[in-house]
């Protein structure tokens, strides 16, 4: 990129930055958290809703623009040529949770501090929207795409992927690309991603449900049960934190995303801890507190699993049910040279000692891309000359994001190194600063990746 166009390519981003803001605060207004299907949508009434919009905005910016009829996923287009690059983010977004815990409504986005604030800002409607203004910037500068880019909109991210399953049947699969739905410089190897189900006939008096999603640690589980004065002593006496409630105790924990697993606390684990010490149990129960406990890395059923490219197996407990059955919803993240089925014999050995059975639920195999491949590279040279930052290195993530949809794809930003990771937690937020360094950032790399 010459110097005239890199000068007006900064000042052209510097004056779509409050459009690019005004389209994140409209997208973050659509609470679009998968619901129950229907004919009309496979994803709830929100999901299609805030899809739309998008697409809206896109076709405001100039952008061909495409609606899926069955409702899976849109995408928007520009530039001519027999290639096409992508560029995958996704709408929905993960439940916000107790709202007690925002200090905003997470679907009323706020400007405070330098930061906005909403559930979406980082994952991963602020980031996508960026690349889509970057693009614009470039749109408006008459710089020539010799390629085609499409912006592909996802709506099943955070559950089963089905809009990227439905994406793939029906419709051409770009050469390369890259997802905004992670961290700076890019991630070159994402863990395998297994979730799954341990369920059992309930056959207890006990009822209990807790959790919110498979990938999100659970920060709070209420018990309404029997014995709850003895429940608050055994809480108090292992340390851990609880609140009284009209309808009962509530456990509280940290939530996090569970790639990190260990930057949170389970509140099902812990509740399942104490409810055994106090001989309240059940086979789930058993199972987390004799086999689990508060281990993240679950190693009394894997042993010190890990490797020097992906690091080390993640274990969350995500969600609890004790109704007519028992069910755990469980979420690990697989480091990428083990294989699923030797963690799927070691686990199904271990739950079946309680009478769990294994079901799987969604499977994601790990990516692995060579740092000396082009893709790594370009999008290396690109980051370094907008941010000077010559030090941060391609990692690895235990993330699952749309790069595993395409061949010779990574996630690429757009949380700046060193910067709180906030997704899937009560207030999450993107720093402006930052997002109009991703803005320069995903402009500059579109514009390598379509010469």
């Amino acid at each position: 990129m010459d110097m005239l166009i890199d000068k007006a390519l900064k000042e052209k981003l510097e004056v779509l930055q409050p459009q690019l803001i005004q389209g994140i605060q409209e997208l973050i207004r659509i609470p679009s958290v998968i619901a129950e299907p229907s004919e009309q949508y496979p994803f709830g009434e929100a999901i299609d809703r805030v899809l739309r919009k998008t697409l809206e905005i896109c076709e405001g910016l100039g952008f061909r623009t495409y609606y899926d009829p069955e409702g899976y996923y849109g995408y928007a287009e520009i530039g001519q040529g027999k290639e096409l690059v992508g560029v995958l983010g996704h709408l929905d977004v993960v439940p916000a949770g107790s709202l007690d815990d925002w200090e905003n409504n997470p679907f009323e986005p706020v400007i405070k501090d330098g930061k906005l604030y909403g559930r979406g800002t980082q994952d991963d409607k602020g980031p996508t929207l960026a690349a889509v203004y970057a693009a614009k910037a470039l749109m408006d500068l008459e710089v020539p795409f010799h390629k085609r880019l499409r912006f592909i909109f996802g709506t099943d991210e955070e559950s089963l992927w089905r809009d990227m399953k439905k994406y793939m049947e029906k419709e051409e699969k770009p050469s390369m690309g890259f997802t905004p739905d992670s961290t700076f410089p890019l991630i070159y190897a994402e863990k395998g991603l297994l979730q799954l189900l341990l369920e059992s006939k309930n056959e207890t008096d006990l009822v209990l449900e807790g959790g919110n999603s498979f990938n999100a640690v659970p920060d709070n589980i209420v018990y309404t049960g029997e014995k709850q004065e003895a429940l608050k002593d055994k809480l108090l006496e292992l340390g851990y934190e609880f609140e009284e409630t009209v309808s009962g105790v509530k456990v509280l924990g940290k939530s996090m995303h569970a790639q990190a697993a260990e930057k949170g606390v389970n509140a099902i684990n812990r509740l399942a801890i104490a409810l055994k010490e106090i001989g309240i149990t059940s086979k789930t129960i058993e199972f987390i507190a004799n086999e689990i406990k508060e281990d993240p890395f679950a190693t009394r059923i894997f042993g010190s699993c890990e490797d020097e490219d992906s690091g080390k197996l993640k274990f969350n407990v995500g969600k609890i049910n004790l109704g007519e059955k028992e069910t755990l919803s469980i979420d690990i993240r697989i480091p990428v040279t083990v294989t699923k089925e030797e963690i799927v014999s070691k686990l199904s050995a271990v739950a079946g000692k309680y009478g769990l059975a294994y079901k799987e639920y969604d499977w994601l195999k790990p990516i692995y891309i060579p740092k000396n491949h082009f893709l790594i590279q370009t999008l290396m040279e690109v980051y370094q000359e907008v941010t000077r930052d010559t030090l941060s290195q391609p990692i690895s993530s235990g993330g699952a994001t749309y790069a595993r949809a395409i061949d010779n794809c990574v996630a690429f930003g757009a949380i700046l190194p060193g910067r709180e990771k906030t997704e899937h937690q009560p207030n999450e937020y993107i720093v402006l600063e930052d997002l109009y360094i991703a803005l320069e950032v995903y402009a500059k790399a579109i514009y390598r990746l379509t010469r």
